[in-house]
């Protein structure tokens, strides 16, 4: 079966996402049945591209590599890159699958929220690996879409491409989970264990994480936890059928914490870490991100660098632990794969 597919956003993720599909499209069709056909891509400093015969991925990739816009599409006609704002590329587009890979703005969820209910709208389903949407409007956009008879789908969103829901939804189905836990930003743990394992300052370890690209030039959403905030916030709705918000959730991060407490920490047998944690508990759902001492038995206290790791609790299982990369480009961008896969399985 074939899809066609809308891009919202094509940097690094999008990208990753383009060449994961020309890489692997002949072992889709062979061992899905799923062919994706690119129809259009928008971006609000890379342009617009609209080929409804498909968009030739390499072309694309070449284009962008080379620091060019999609204007610079070979071969195309100035309505096929006329500059468009992406709502009305999803209205013109015959694009089935929308997917939306913007910047994440966890205040407000916008612009993204706004593509994605118009996609929904206009009879789109929507992969996305944006936490904007997911953490502060999800039980909103999923009602959208199944009102419509579509998907909302979000794997992307907590863990990259390490498979939190579609682990929940499939792997354990039938169970219910009851808590979750979990080490959910890599900065601030690759930062934890630089200062653990190489003795370093917390200074030196951000620079050091800034150098090697965890961590932005303002780090502000990692060390202080917001970050993991927003994933918090879309397990407890997701996988423990809550109405969290964002202010409900205290949050504290790793700026205050010294080399002297990493020390003092592993002296006694303990390690630090991030961690989100939700429960629900007689339906009441509590949730918070904090920085934690956990000891050295604790399956996420070995979870060392910039990976991510989740624990859940269910009543059939018990605790499952599943640990992976919680960011990269082609992660990311099998985490979008993943979720155009499970839209083609319906």
């Amino acid at each position: 079966m074939e899809h066609k597919l809308g891009l919202i956003g094509c940097g690094v993720v999008g990208q990753g996402l383009l060449q994961i599909l020309h890489d692997k499209r002949d072992f889709l069709r062979d061992k899905f049945g799923c062919e994706a056909r690119v129809v259009a891509i928008a971006d609000k400093l890379k342009g617009t591209l609209m080929v409804p015969e498909g968009i030739d991925i390499p072309a694309v990739l070449a284009l962008l590599g080379a620091g060019q816009g999609l204007a610079a599409y070979p071969k195309a006609t100035p309505a096929q890159v006329e500059a468009l704002d992406p709502l009305d590329m999803i209205e013109r587009t015959d694009a089935d699958i929308i997917a939306e890979m913007t910047y994440t703005d966890i205040k407000t969820g916008e612009p993204a929220s706004s593509y994605i209910k118009k996609a929904l709208r206009t009879g789109k389903s929507v992969v996305t690996s944006n936490k904007g949407p997911a953490a502060l409007h999800y039980r909103e956009i999923q009602d959208l879409a199944r009102q419509n008879g579509l998907q909302f789908r979000i794997e992307g969103t907590v863990m990259s491409g390490t498979p939190v829901f579609h682990l929940a939804e499939s792997g354990l189905a039938g169970n219910t989970v009851r808590e979750v836990k979990g080490i959910l930003n890599g900065t601030t743990n690759f930062i934890l264990t630089k200062m653990e394992t190489e003795g370093m300052d917390y200074g030196p370890a951000l620079a050091l994480a800034q150098k090697l690209g965890y961590a932005e030039a303002d780090p502000t959403a990692d060390v202080e936890g917001f970050d993991a905030l927003a994933k918090v916030v879309i397990l407890s709705n997701v996988l423990l059928g809550g109405s969290v918000k964002t202010t409900d959730v205290p949050c504290k991060g790793i700026s205050s914490i010294t080399k002297a407490d990493v020390e003092a920490a592993k002296a006694q047998g303990f390690r630090y870490k991030l961690i989100g944690h939700a429960k629900s508990e007689n339906g009441v759902i509590t949730a918070s991100v904090s920085p934690q001492k956990l000891p050295l038995s604790d399956p996420l206290a070995g979870v060392m660098g910039a990976q991510n790791a989740l624990s859940l609790e269910t009543d059939l299982m018990g605790k499952i632990t599943i640990q992976g990369a919680g960011a990269g480009k082609l992660e990311t961008g099998f985490a979008i794969l993943s979720d155009i896969l499970a839209v083609h399985r319906g």
